[in-house]
């Protein structure tokens, strides 16, 4: 597809994040391309239906999501900044948790699920991997730690509600934001991390 500017393929995905974020399927081509300052009709022509401009917003956020946060190394500790990379990205990019959402509520079949799928299983492979080699904790199946870490992550902007009534802190807050990312770094190694290592390690995070 050629576009005739990256600026009008900037506005666009912005007035179709924004659109599908706030409306998920009742977000319109019409409102997206007024949003956009583009015509309806070159929209359509670009992708054909909403169905389609749909997977491409989500498929390209999704990969934009792993190029920023790469993958663990390996190490229980890096598996912690891993689920903390995460909770930064969506800190920033709040929009992907609610396209995810949306997807999960009433788009079947997944957005580009096959590759989605071989991308999360080559994850379980490597996870599994370390866990065989004593480098990571076997105790929860590396499908369901993944699974976790992701979770830890997102969470807190997929319901700020339920964040907000628990802690009673504004998630703009910067020292409020730093706490919580700790949080999520910490549970996620706690997972990871082998058991002889996790009394040591809490012992020594402890230390004045």
């Amino acid at each position: 597809m050629a576009w005739d500017t990256e600026e009008t393929r900037r506005r666009l995905m912005a007035a179709a994040i924004a659109e599908f974020g706030a409306r998920g399927p009742d977000a319109t081509m019409a409102d997206i391309a007024k949003r956009a300052g583009i015509n309806k009709e070159r929209l359509y022509n670009y992708y054909g239906d909403k169905r389609a401009l749909f997977e491409t917003v989500l498929s390209d956020q999704l990969r934009q999501l792993a190029a920023a946060v790469g993958r663990p190394d390996g190490r229980a500790e890096e598996v912690g900044e891993f689920a903390g990379r995460t909770f930064d990205y969506h800190q920033q990019h709040p929009e992907l948790v609610r396209l995810l959402l949306w997807e999960a509520l009433g788009q079947e079949p997944a957005v580009d699920e096959d590759n989605r799928t071989t991308q999360y299983r080559n994850q379980v492979e490597w996870y599994t991997a370390a866990q065989r080699e004593g480098v990571l904790d076997e105790e929860i199946d590396a499908d369901y730690a993944i699974f976790m870490a992701i979770a830890l992550s997102a969470w807190w902007v997929a319901v700020p509600q339920l964040a907000r009534m628990l802690t009673g802190a504004d998630a703009d807050n910067p020292a409020e934001r730093a706490r919580r990312r700790a949080a999520v770094v910490r549970a996620a190694e706690r997972i990871a991390l082998p058991h002889d290592r996790r009394s040591s390690t809490s012992e020594g995070k402890n230390q004045p």
